[in-house]
């Protein structure tokens, strides 16, 4: 038997999984999310650890580690934010072996990692590449967290994605930097539709996605989960009021059908993102891919955004091949019905746990 933790330290969640595995068996695992903005509090990242580690409650043999949270501006390079984060996580489990996902896909040593911070920047896009190629030769993971959105094409068995780093992601298309609670909506839209006319947003941090989904209904005030713009609540009203202030009105100024028809159109234009950046990823795939090729919904936005995405690349695809086989929505498939709901929010640090214990049997049957 083999406990292991798999960390996921994002710039503003910090997810964990603690999975306890029996020669490749999946015994049990538990999922914990702690919302903890890096920017601000980046000295007190250490006690976040200690905290997952005590909330355990279970013995910890190995621990694998993934991160984006080196991107967040506190830091002046990502480098200084591996060896930061790294720094902390050696601190909390300095009696316990630490293994550093890096952007190929595979573990290294912590001193390996700290040797060359660039390579283990933002990879935690590889473990969710990894957990889903066990299962499946070839699919398109998209994967909506409250940040940003990853795109993760899986070819004959293999992790297939053209970018390693962050920009180089941005740039075919693999990385969308659009999420389903803390994208600023002035980054989704530069207009919307008010009182038979187009109004101009302002560019300030008035109100963010996830007062769109709150108002529209895709999300609780549970699943709201980061701070808000003006650091009050996340009732109806609070977000309504948010959201009037985008366009320089307030809800005196505007009707309750105003504010939705406005939460609507922002909602279609951030489809619209990810679905460019999906079609980019899924012509590029079909290029070398032998079978059709489904797409797997996942994370936090994954039935509002990630689906309706999937669902207008595999119309575009239609479209482009009347001829051949139509493609319907049957492939598209939710992961979260794959995998235990809690597995699905987190599936960065579950899957770097698993290649953690995997990796952890290896040496114990090579010694």
């Amino acid at each position: 038997m083999v406990n292991v933790l798999g960390l996921d330290i994002g710039g503003a969640n910090t997810k964990a999984a603690y999975v306890r595995n029996q020669r490749g068996v999946i015994e049990d695992v538990q999922v914990f999310v702690e919302y903890f903005p890096v920017w601000k509090n980046s000295k007190d990242l250490e006690q976040v650890l200690q905290k997952l580690r005590d909330n355990i409650g279970g013995s910890l043999d190995v621990v694998g580690v993934t991160m984006t949270a080196e991107l967040a501006d506190v830091y002046q390079t990502k480098r200084e934010g591996v060896e930061h984060i790294l720094g902390c996580v050696k601190k909390v489990f300095l009696d316990v072996p630490i293994y550093v996902l890096n952007t190929e896909a595979s573990l290294e040593s912590l001193e390996a990692a700290l040797a060359e911070p660039v390579g283990v920047a933002a990879a935690n896009w590889a473990a969710t590449g990894w957990l889903v190629a066990q299962y499946f030769e070839n699919c398109i993971v998209v994967d909506v967290g409250s940040t940003s959105t990853s795109i993760i094409p899986i070819i004959n068995g293999k992790i297939a994605a053209q970018g390693k780093a962050d920009l180089d992601k941005l740039i075919c298309g693999e990385l969308v930097y659009t999420g389903s609670l803390r994208t600023n909506l002035a980054a989704i839209v530069q207009t919307v539709p008010v009182k038979n006319a187009w109004a101009t947003v302002s560019s300030e941090l008035f109100a963010l996605s996830g007062d769109v989904h709150l108002i529209l209904g895709h999300i609780t005030r549970e699943q709201y989960i980061s701070e808000t713009a003006d650091g009050k609540g996340t009732t109806y009203k609070e977000a309504l009021t948010r959201l009037a202030r985008l366009i320089c009105a307030d809800t005196e100024m505007l009707t309750e059908k105003e504010l939705t028809q406005i939460a609507q159109h922002i909602y279609e234009k951030q489809i619209q993102q990810i679905t460019k950046g999906l079609n980019q990823v899924y012509k590029h795939a079909k290029k070398t891919a032998t079978t059709k090729i489904p797409i797997l919904t996942a994370g936090l936005g994954k039935d509002f955004l990630a689906h309706k995405a999937a669902k207008q690349t595999i119309t575009t695809i239609i479209k482009e091949k009347e001829k051949e086989e139509k493609i319907t929505e049957s492939m598209i498939m939710d992961l979260g019905k794959m995998l235990p709901s809690k597995v699905s929010l987190a599936v960065p640090a579950v899957g770097v746990a698993l290649m953690t214990a995997k990796q952890a049997e290896t040496k114990t049957k090579d010694a």
